[in-house]
């Protein structure tokens, strides 16, 4: 059995051992799995999806509070509120608001120290917004798994300035004698109120805008739950 350098040249196949040995899926012409990095990370997902119930009681008692006082000509139907009465519906209100904090706070550490904000939702151009914004309503805005357009990216950006608005504003309202310099910043308790309402309705705005967005691009979500796969780079630069 002839033998070159420590290899098997005979056609026979023997296992081998040494370093960089090609094991049986990269002989095949498959990719190991272990290359093939997630669109969206587990840490990612699990945050996204404990944000969603935070803020969706959020909005729900939030709606059902406001109903007990309104300041606006209507107010929101029993169905679309939770809590059923006020007490029921502060208690869910602040029992969502601490998860949305700490959920929040963490999300926040994350995508900085990860660098997920530098890379998913920067650079970020006026030109660029406009341009996808146009190709969008044209129907024409390709999607590319793991990467943001200008329209996404200004979303992302924009609700988080919401949430932060919300939870500050929301802080002056729920406290505005502990809290009043914070009170004060915005106004008083009822600007502070009128602020809140008014992230609440962005967030909302967010919501319909970003559902829509997964109606028409459907195969978006599992990623989300799933973690899915971003394309193979060496096929990508072969097309």
């Amino acid at each position: 059995m002839p033998i070159e350098h420590g290899f098997d040249t005979s056609t026979r196949a023997v296992p081998r051992v040494h370093e960089g040995q090609a094991d049986l899926a990269t002989i095949s012409g498959e990719r190991p799995m272990a290359h093939r990095r997630p669109i969206h990370p587990l840490a990612l997902r699990v945050m996204h999806w404990l944000n969603a119930i935070a803020i969706v009681t959020l909005i729900g008692s939030g709606w059902e509070i406001y109903d007990a006082s309104p300041f606006l000509p209507f107010t929101f139907p029993q169905w679309a509120t939770i809590g059923q009465w006020l007490g029921g519906a502060i208690a869910w209100h602040l029992a969502a608001i601490w998860l949305l904090m700490l959920n929040g706070a963490l999300y926040l550490g994350w995508g900085l120290v990860t660098g997920h904000f530098r890379r998913k939702l920067l650079p970020l151009s006026l030109r660029a917004v406009l341009r996808d914004t146009i190709a969008a309503a044209r129907f024409h805005l390709p999607h590319r798994p793991g990467v943001y357009n200008a329209v996404q990216r200004l979303l992302y950006l924009g609700v988080i300035g919401l949430g932060v608005l919300a939870v500050l504003s929301g802080l002056a309202v729920w406290k505005p004698v502990q809290l009043w310099p914070l009170s004060d910043l915005f106004g008083g308790f009822f600007v502070s109120r009128v602020i809140h309402f008014i992230a609440m309705a962005g967030i909302v705005l967010f919501l319909v805008v970003h559902l829509l967005l997964v109606a028409l691009v459907p195969r978006v979500l599992p990623a989300m739950i799933t973690g899915g796969h971003l394309p193979n780079p060496e096929s990508e630069a072969a097309e």
